[in-house]
């Protein structure tokens, strides 16, 4: 589906939000998460706390990526009260933007191509990138208690909480396994839990120059097209 890169928000400084029955315009901020290594090509999204290693994957190229938050201040003052996650975005380039679509998914031999097929299903309130081969880097043990919430203070639960990382709410996780600078970059997911669609940004000589994690908080042309059940949740 192609969509309008001049109704398209990540790392703008302002963006339309939907307030009740008006359209207000809106601040936004971004948070850098440092870089993503990609190695095999390509890259996934998906909750890590859900379904590490079984999100959707899309080809990315390899290299090491900047990879930047976009957060809306959604405040009725504007006074930084009230701030949502509303892009996790992976960038290859810092080319202009000629062309915005949903993202192409790489499926596998035996999967059809649907309608969520560029989507990430949410559980846990958070989306993240990391390269495909992800659970290759992952030991063998109960995630959950072994990392994802051990109580120590580099588990993945900590690093988000933990303001003095990066920010709250946001990581950029060295993978238990990795060799070579192997990570997860992730973040909290807007509203919180849903389905979100991958949005991919192409310049004007139409090489992918990023993907992003569209969390549907600002009315962009996604917002406005897809075909979203959401709620907010505050």
């Amino acid at each position: 589906m192609e969509l309008d890169p001049t109704h398209f928000y990540a790392l703008q400084a302002r963006a339309p939000y939907q307030r009740g029955s008006r359209e207000a315009q809106i601040s936004q901020s971004t948070i850098e998460l440092g870089t993503l290594r990609i190695h095999s090509g390509a890259v996934e999204a998906c909750d890590p706390f859900f379904d590490l290693g079984n999100g959707v994957r899309f080809q990315a190229p390899n290299g090491d990526h900047r990879a930047v938050v976009t957060v809306a201040d959604v405040s009725g003052r504007q006074d930084g009260s009230h701030l949502r996650e509303s892009y996790l975005s992976l960038l290859f380039s810092d080319a202009p933007t000629a062309r915005l679509a949903l993202a192409t998914p790489l499926l596998g031999p035996d999967e059809e191509e649907h309608t969520y097929s560029a989507w990430v299903g949410v559980e846990t309130g958070t989306v993240a990138f990391t390269d495909r081969t992800v659970l290759q880097f992952m030991p063998d043990v109960n995630h959950y208690d072994e990392l994802f919430d051990s109580g120590q203070p580099d588990s993945w639960f900590a690093l988000m909480d933990n303001p003095h990382h990066i920010a709250r709410y946001v990581a950029n996780i060295p993978l238990p396994l990795g060799q070579a600078g192997e990570n997860l970059v992730l973040s909290h997911s807007g509203w919180g839990d849903g389905v979100y669609p991958v949005l991919a940004t192409y310049a004007a000589d139409g090489n992918l120059t990023g993907l992003h994690i569209d969390l549907l908080v600002v009315n962009d042309d996604a917002s406005r097209k897809l075909d979203v059940d959401d709620e907010e949740d505050d």
